[in-house]
């Protein structure tokens, strides 16, 4: 019984904690969806665009810099809830940018941009429930399809990354209003020490 309560007094479950147990990038479904988004980009920038059109660097400039700045916002969580959402909001911006260019690629290509509730973007939007999302699970289409349709399929994973994006936003912000940042959290500690009886 005083072996669970030894336990329990260091778990994430914890009133107070100096570090949140955070960082783990590689479980959050926005950033492996922002990785798959990169991956697509890539390889759709260096194949269907002209070789010297500075769209290319733009475009898979765009896409490395939301995953990198998520990667780095959930990282940089560990000691500073300002600096995560900072960057994650870079991120968000990133994706937008890229989201632009494509938006621009089909426009003056005079290809449709699908309705989001047209069957293509539903079929994707179902896709991108699965778990974990990888390049693998769209492979095939980006391999075999046009890339008018290649654009509009990324256009639907920004989308769906940005939502998540744009939850984590609104949860970390609230987190920081209840919960401030480093410092407030080591202050609150410290005085908790200070207001420990003393041990007999």
């Amino acid at each position: 019984m005083g072996k669970n309560n030894s336990h329990s007094s260091h778990s994430s479950q914890d009133p107070e904690r100096l570090l949140p147990p955070r960082g783990d990038y590689q479980t959050l479904l926005s950033f492996q969806k922002a990785e798959v988004v990169y991956d697509i980009t890539f390889r759709f920038a260096h194949k269907y665009l002209s070789k010297g059109d500075r769209t290319v660097d733009q475009m898979i400039q765009s896409a490395r810099s939301g995953k990198q700045n998520i990667l780095e916002g959930s990282k940089a969580a560990l000691t500073s809830k300002e600096t995560e959402i900072k960057l994650t909001n870079v991120g968000r911006a990133s994706l937008e940018e890229l989201l632009a260019d494509y938006r621009d690629y089909l426009r003056v290509r005079d290809h449709a941009i699908w309705d989001k509730d047209s069957k293509e973007a539903q079929f994707v939007r179902r896709l991108g429930r699965k778990t974990p999302q990888t390049y693998e699970l769209y492979r095939e289409f980006v391999e075999t399809r046009p890339p008018e349709v290649i654009a509009n399929i990324t256009i639907c994973l920004i989308h769906q990354t940005n939502y998540l994006l744009d939850q984590q936003l609104r949860r970390l912000e609230m987190d920081f209003v209840e919960s401030g940042g480093l410092r407030e959290r080591m202050t609150r500690v410290r005085l908790a020490h200070r207001n420990q009886p003393p041990i007999k």
